[in-house]
């Protein structure tokens, strides 16, 4: 039933006071009223290692996550953890490789980094186009897909969901980095209970008629009769193998997306760029070992829902208005089951997650726009009071945008059986194997010139459209006997999105080799960092904690290969 209780509003209520009072107390004690701007967006050193390893999950563990990771979850199963489990990785090469090199060199944003590097017409490129797609992608799906699962548990208009989403997110960041910071630690202890809750409820439905009710009990029917539902690397056979090809998962273009997010992503790295090294690098490995936990709340949610609509529940509650599966409502579906207090709980889970996500993507928005954008471009003067009220500002209108575009366009590219999940990584990647060849060229080779970072911005974009469309120009069946192109429903050979950013990779990173000697040759200099090899020796306990994630990482997949 999509209604709320009375007890479940009680619920939600008191998570809603629990956190803004926090947040008002964090705000009233850590505010400096001559705080400066980089106080404000960055919270400089002001964040302990686990406020930012609970921030970096908040953030991240989103709409997209419990609908859309759910869904995917329902139509390809537990293949769609690589996203969680590799990102563990990531976060650890991240911290031991990225994060030294951000700190030693004073480097606070994206953008300034590129700036600092290349030169000031890259760096204003990819500010302007970082909003756009902080904006149009990811604020944008945030909202849409978030008031889809809120409408579709409490039965609110979702325009009315999408509203109320945007203001809460919008109180708690105009309290600035430290008040999101801290607010998550709590926002990150609500979702993952309310997330445990939620699986909870459907490993018990499984063996509701059973005579062992037990959780284990749970696991194994859900293994059972959904065998097909536990491989992670698909064989090209596997209809799901578009979205996930096969190895590239583990050796391919994964790493792409994944080094991208975590390490050249304002919105996530901004955690951690106010600290020091060693609570930087403590945050980021509390966020992986986090991470190899976020399948038991994302994933096994979505497998329950398809095993128990293969059981013959949900056969209404699932279906889009033109009466095809829309496995974006496997999560919110799967809630509606739960008793009185534990959905309001769940509830409450989902809106922090929603929210966290929105709040700190808002900040990254504002942190941009006034440092990279106003005070470079427009008012190089500006005073730092001037610098936060523009950024308070510059949220607002960012969430406004949201809002409208969420409204007019979000349905046609996230409702009616898309995959939301899918639809963000896809987008995303028309840009990050150009932004990731320019940062890691940009880190260690320090020939890269400032033409060839241009050529990787803007020729990974186009090359990334080129090949979305070639196939329909030209016949690449030939690809197929390599397993990088497989026949869609169109009977055309397309290549996977995953294997798409590992070939743009390739060209970006080839194309500002040759660019860059060229430059060379003609005396161009470069701008290089400051790095050394004592900046990426790391502690025993850290070194001990990395090798524990990578050896869990490898039995994960040596298990359910």
């Amino acid at each position: 039933m999509k209604t709320l209780s009375n007890g479940d509003y009680i619920v939600f209520f008191i998570y809603f006071v629990i956190v803004s009072s926090y947040g008002y107390w964090i705000y009233r004690r850590k505010h400096n009223a001559d705080a400066t701007s980089k106080d404000y967006f960055l919270a400089e050193g002001s964040l302990t290692w686990w406020a930012i390893g609970a921030s970096l999950i908040a953030s991240n563990i989103s709409a997209e996550q419990f609908i859309g990771t759910s869904g995917s979850a329902f139509k390809m199963g537990l293949a769609i953890s690589t996203y969680e489990w590799m990102a563990a990785a990531t976060l650890i090469i991240v911290a031991i490789f990225f994060i030294p090199i951000y700190l030693k060199n004073k480097i606070f944003t994206m953008p300034q980094f590129l700036h600092q590097r290349y030169n000031g017409t890259v760096a204003m490129v990819m500010a302007v186009f970082w909003l756009l797609l902080y904006i149009i992608v990811n604020l944008m799906s945030i909202l849409y897909l978030g008031a889809l699962a809120i409408s579709g548990i409490s039965g609110l208009d979702i325009t009315l969901c999408i509203s109320l989403l945007a203001v809460f997110a919008v109180i708690i960041t105009l309290g600035g980095m430290k008040v999101i910071g801290y607010t998550d630690v709590i926002q990150v202890f609500v979702l993952i209970l309310g997330g445990l809750a939620a699986t909870y409820i459907g490993l018990g439905e499984l063996t509701k008629k059973a005579a062992d009710h037990s959780i284990l009990a749970g696991l194994k029917t859900l293994h059972s009769e959904a065998s097909d539902h536990f491989h992670m690397i698909f064989k090209k056979s596997n209809p799901n193998y578009m979205d996930l090809p096969g190895l590239s998962v583990l050796i391919g273009g994964m790493w792409i997306v994944n080094l991208n997010y975590w390490g050249c992503n304002q919105y996530i790295t901004q955690r951690a760029l106010g600290a020091d090294l060693k609570t930087a690098r403590s945050g980021l490995l509390f966020a992986a070992f986090l991470k190899l936990l976020m399948p038991i709340i994302v994933v096994l949610p979505g497998i329950a829902a398809y095993v128990l609509h293969e059981r013959g529940m949900f056969q209404q509650e699932m279906l889009s208005s033109k009466g095809v599966i829309d496995y974006n409502k496997a999560y919110p579906t799967l809630l509606n089951l739960l008793p009185t207090g534990l959905k309001g709980l769940s509830f409450a889970a989902l809106t922090a997650a929603i929210v966290a996500s929105l709040a700190g993507k808002a900040n990254s928005i504002a942190t941009i726009f006034t440092l990279d954008i106003y005070k470079k471009a427009i008012n190089p003067e500006a005073t730092d009071k001037k610098l936060v009220t523009l950024g308070k500002w510059s949220v607002v209108v960012a969430m406004g945008l949201g809002v409208i575009m969420s409204l007019v366009i979000g349905e046609q590219l996230m409702g009616e059986g898309k995959q939301g999940f899918q639809y963000i990584q896809e987008y995303t990647g028309f840009v990050s194997p150009g932004i990731f060849a320019m940062f890691i060229l940009g880190f260690f080779w320090k020939k890269a010139t400032s033409n060839a970072a241009l050529f990787a911005t803007i020729g990974g974009f186009v090359f990334s459209v080129i090949f979305k469309f070639l196939p329909y120009y030209a016949n690449l069946a030939w690809l197929n006997k390599y397993g990088f192109s497989k026949m869609n429903e169109k009977g055309v050979y397309e290549i996977p999105f995953i294997d798409r950013m590992g070939f743009v990779f390739l060209i970006c990173v080839i194309g500002m080799y040759i660019i860059s000697m060229i430059d060379r040759s003609r005396g161009i200099k470069t701008n290089g960092l400051e790095i050394d090899a004592s900046m990426f020796k790391t502690s025993r306990a850290f070194t001990a904690g990395a090798l524990l994630v990578g050896g869990i990482i490898v039995a994960l997949y040596s298990f359910f290969w």
